[in-house]
């Protein structure tokens, strides 16, 4: 599916200012949305909004459905009066980063307080309550029952319960619903109000021509309530434990691959359902989002499997995923979508094949263009139309942390290229993204605001210190805005007329 020409930007939610430790649906949210309005972009590109994982990344989710109950925006919950003023004043945390110890407890420890003032009155907020669960009933009843039995067995993975409840033999989960009933309804309370806070906060943005790009990732964690809910779709051993894991070998980000660690799929018992887990996977976050990005999409084509049992990803292989078979299912049951191909790594003919075959774009990143010479695939003067453009993704380093730490050819190159002397490296790579042929252009807030490498989101490979990375309003000048606008109206997107050129802090008076 083609685009209309645009360019926005790149930020996780968490990565927001607030008081209360991460960012979250709340005020700086739609301050976020007006900015990009003023800075004349139309696209806001965030990572999965489903829970955080081993590493406090949002690739590794409890649920492929849930959302992120540290998203939800704590002031809200005191203006239905489930929360009180002295609940929320709190302000120890640090501005920069989210220390995830400290936040979660907080957070979580504050949603408890409110669920259970909510459900110790009835009014009409209930009504719309039990109309969400009834409207989520077909993933939420057994995803809050899973938190539920986890919070229960102290977070013990659920091959580790008691055998009965592993296996949902139904008289095991019936009593754990009854035992559990309370904390179940909290689960609940927690979903509803995410999901309400962030249609809100979607419909400011497409009200004010905004579109939001989410992220599914292709694999989900082990630790789950889609794999212990729908045992039959994955490879698991005799005691419920992943037989083979994800990951992918050896490459740019890691000399011996990334062992992710998620159980596979057994796509021939997908095909026997008629993909219908995928479907619904699809339906529920297409109604989140206006696009959606498939991380790992070459996974689709073939995946790296590697023995549970191993500590890295060189001994993998390669098998068929379900190809065309999965997208055909998609399509017939929900139309076209509007979908992005991740389509990096090591990309094969039958990769390209299917991203063609339904018209995706796929996606060229400015940091990977300069290693090679003029054929490289990633330099602008080698894309076609339907193509998004970054000047770096969340697994990159910012653009001047690449730029300081590149390879004295890879400087050169760019700079020759560019026709820079590097000051400006962030702005150069985005005045190139934005003035290429690619339909989309999208670039990370980190490189809007000229970060160097201590504003990297993740590094691919490493399980700890990362995605922790937040922003404060008082390091967006007026200019930054000023300055992007003026680069997007030029290059004829996002339908903005050119403004009379400012001047910026470097001096240059033109984009």
């Amino acid at each position: 599916m083609r685009f209309t020409r645009a360019s926005g930007i790149l930020l996780h939610p968490t990565s927001l200012p607030g008081p209360h430790g991460s960012g979250d649906f709340g005020p700086a949210a739609y301050h976020f949305i007006d900015w990009l309005v003023t800075a004349g972009q139309t696209l806001w590109q965030i990572l999965p909004l489903g829970s955080i994982g081993p590493g406090n990344s949002p690739y590794m989710s409890t649920s492929a459905f849930a959302g992120n109950p540290l998203f939800i925006d704590l002031q809200d919950l005191a203006n239905h009066g489930w929360l009180d003023a002295i609940d929320l004043n709190r302000a120890d945390f640090p501005a920069s980063r989210v220390d995830y110890g400290s936040v979660i407890p907080f957070r979580m420890g504050l949603l408890h307080r409110a669920s259970r003032r909510f459900f110790a009155s009835r009014n009409k907020n209930h009504e719309d309550f039990d109309a969400f669960c009834a409207q989520q009933k077909a993933w939420l009843e057994d995803y809050a029952l899973f938190m539920a039995l986890s919070q229960h067995n102290a977070y013990k993975e659920w091959s580790d319960w008691e055998p009965a409840l592993a296996r949902r033999e139904p008289g095991a989960l019936q009593a754990a619903r009854r035992q559990l009933a309370e904390e179940i309804q909290f689960w609940k309370f927690v979903q509803w109000r995410f999901f309400r806070q962030w249609s809100d906060l979607k419909r400011y943005a497409n009200e004010r021509g905004v579109k939001i790009i989410g992220d599914i990732p292709i694999f989900i964690a082990y630790h789950s309530a889609d794999v212990w809910t729908h045992q039959q779709l994955f490879y698991l051993d005799e005691s419920l434990r992943p037989s083979v894991v994800a990951g992918v070998p050896p490459d740019f980000f890691s000399e011996t691959g990334q062992l992710w660690g998620n159980p596979l799929y057994r796509w021939d018992a997908h095909d026997k359902e008629g993909y219908a887990w995928w479907i619904e996977r699809m339906r529920a976050v297409t109604q989140l989002t206006d696009i959606v990005r498939i991380d790992h999409f070459r996974g689709f084509v073939g995946y790296w499997e590697i023995p549970a049992k191993d500590t890295t990803a060189m001994n993998g292989r390669w098998l068929p995923g379900p190809g065309d078979k999965l997208f055909d299912a998609i399509k017939n049951a929900l139309g076209r979508l509007p979908i992005i191909a991740e389509d990096l790594g090591v990309i094969t003919p039958d990769v390209v094949a299917l991203r063609d075959k339904f018209e995706l774009p796929g996606m060229r990143i400015l940091q990977f263009a300069f290693p090679g010479d003029a054929t490289n695939n990633f330099l602008p003067h080698n894309y076609v139309h339907n193509t998004v453009v970054y000047t770096g993704t969340h697994d990159n380093d910012t653009s001047r942390g690449w730029f300081q730490f590149a390879t004295d050819r890879e400087r050169v190159f760019v700079q020759k290229y560019l026709k820079t002397d590097g000051r400006e490296i962030h702005w150069d790579l985005i005045h190139a993204a934005s003035e290429s042929i690619a339909d989309l252009a999208l670039y990370p807030f980190q490189d809007i605001l000229g970060l160097g490498a201590e504003g990297r989101m993740n590094m691919p490979g490493k399980a700890e210190g990362y995605w922790e990375w937040r922003f404060q309003w008082a390091e967006v000048a007026d200019w930054h805005a000023a300055r992007l606008r003026e680069i997007s109206a030029v290059h004829g997107r996002n339908n903005i007329k050119p403004l009379p050129l400012p001047e910026y802090p470097s001096g240059k008076a033109s984009p």
